[in-house]
């Protein structure tokens, strides 16, 4: 049996044909109305988006102005790195949240635990806003700034699963790659809009009066954008996918009850991915390495370079982050179209290798100093990332069978985010401060790429699978009750027996 064949849950006994008491749902492989499918895509894509604009926003505020609001006692220079480890905590809070969320959301469905990151995320970033200053609590300030940026890594971690499989799972297999790479452009988009408001207050106000009351208005605005985010997050239905795999689940307890047959036990999701899924789990942990590190070292890295190393002022580099996120926006979902034409892996592997072969001319054209020639390394940087983020999603999502899917793909995308994309700012500043030139800090990200190309050369091929049809056993465990008590030898079952095995893809 493959993980392909569907034949263990429609037909676990000889007599299950005429005994089961319900039938599995017809399949949600074909495509949805078009109008269903685009409402889930803006749901989703609004929602990574405000979760996005609320993460980014406290990194750009962690460099601006947390040091002098949060840590004024501190030397300036230990007061940014003070903030910027505050930055860090949220990314340790990722994998926790990929856990809980995973868990439930395999348990209780995908809509409900987006709706609640959504909640958590928006009261974090809106709680942000109305802390009360170092100057006025002491260091308390900053210890619940801590808490409340934990909430938020804890809430994004349990978003980014959700929202991809939510699509994933309503569209049909020919153009999974292109919708579900929508979600993923929440990332740019939300990066735009919280850099974008941040200028804006800026320009118009002081410094003095920025760093008095100006900061805390766009985390304040987060309140407004969860608001419309969950008017249309909960207008949307329930992933197909996910209620015919739980039908499925109800129809064999119930038949089980019914025919005296084996008992099964539902696994929790955490321990029948790591139990079934543990290749692909390393293989997702793998490919996020060289996305997340270049993503960073691009976008965020870079104001460090060009401020510390090339005497530029900090616009020059936020300007060409800005640019280069408008192209990045454009550019994923055409990436995550081409998947689906071609497949993901080579789509994938094309991204990687890019990255890997730009990264020198990247810190090469950030040399010169000249703002076009730096618009250049990051859009072409950011274009290239694209191809490994636009095709992630579907491609994370079919690694994964429906009742572990939340699970797994989030465990995947988070906890390998702990490892890539949270200290690759700090490695890479560390790099340039030993060394004081760029290429240990190209051989980081190149050394980071053949983990990535590993990866997917392990990997299968993934694109136009059937979803309801990868693994559908692997949350179920089967006791040899039946079998011991008709007198059959553990393990020596018939074959209809064995064919109720749980597949191990």
């Amino acid at each position: 049996m493959t993980p392909e064949n569907p034949a263990a849950d429609k037909s676990p006994t000889p007599s299950s044909a005429s005994s089961s008491p319900a039938s599995p749902a017809p399949s949600s492989s074909s495509p949805p109305p078009s109008s269903s499918l685009k409402r889930v895509v803006a749901a989703s894509l609004v929602g990574t988006t405000i979760e996005w604009y609320d993460f980014f926003l406290y990194g750009s505020a962690a460099a601006i102005v947390f040091d002098k609001v949060f840590f004024p006692s501190s030397d300036p220079l230990v007061g940014t790195l003070l903030a910027f480890l505050t930055l860090a905590v949220g990314f340790a809070a990722r994998p926790i949240g990929a856990l809980v969320f995973g868990h439930y959301g395999d348990r209780i469905g995908r809509k409900k635990l987006l709706v609640l990151s959504l909640l958590m995320m928006g009261g974090a970033t809106f709680a942000i806003g109305l802390l009360p200053s170092h100057a006025a609590i002491g260091t308390l300030a900053p210890v619940l700034l801590t808490v409340l940026r934990l909430v938020q890594g804890f809430a994004l971690g349990g978003e980014w699963g959700g929202a991809v499989l939510l699509v994933s799972e309503h569209g049909d297999a020919k153009r999974r790659g292109y919708w579900a790479s929508w979600p993923q452009t929440g990332a740019p988009a939300g990066q735009l809009l919280g850099v974008a408001v941040l200028a804006v207050m800026t320009a118009l106000l002081s410094e003095a009066a920025f760093v008095s009351w100006g900061w805390r208005v766009p985390f304040l605005l987060s309140g407004v954008l969860v608001g419309v985010g969950l008017w249309i997050r909960l207008a949307v239905d329930e992933s197909p996918v996910f209620k015919e795999a739980r039908e499925r689940a109800e129809a064999r307890k119930a038949e089980a009850a019914m025919t005296g047959g084996d008992k099964q036990v539902e696994k929790m999701p955490l321990v029948a991915v790591l139990r079934f899924h543990w290749k692909d789990v390393l293989i997702a942990m793998g490919a996020r390495m060289a996305e997340n590190i270049t993503f960073y070292v691009i976008t965020a890295f870079i104001l460090v370079y060009a401020t510390k190393e090339l005497g530029l002022s900090q616009q020059t580099a936020l300007n060409a982050v800005l640019i280069s996120s408008a192209v990045h926006f454009a550019v994923i979902p055409m990436w995550g179209a081409l998947s689906d034409r071609v497949g993901r892996r080579p789509v994938y592997l094309l991204g990687a290798v890019g990255t890997g072969l730009w990264v020198f001319p990247f810190f090469q054209l950030l040399d010169t100093k000249s703002f076009g020639a730096i618009v250049l390394a990051v859009m072409v940087g950011l274009v290239l990332h694209g191809a490994m983020y636009g095709p992630q999603a579907a491609f994370f999502s079919e690694l994964f069978a429906t009742r572990l899917r939340y699970s797994g793909a989030s465990i995947g995308a988070q906890f390998s985010s702990v490892a890539a994309g949270a200290p690759a700012p700090l490695i890479a500043t560390a790099l340039l401060a030993d060394y004081g030139n760029s290429t240990p800090i190209a051989l980081y990200v190149i050394a980071a790429v053949l983990l990535t190309v590993i990866a997917i050369v392990c990997a299968k091929e993934t694109s136009r699978q059937d979803l309801t049809k990868i693994g559908q056993d692997d949350a179920v465990e089967h006791t040899p009750a039946a079998g011991a008590a008709a007198g059959t030898a553990p393990g020596a079952g018939s074959a209809s027996d064995r064919s109720r095995e749980p597949v191990q893809p």
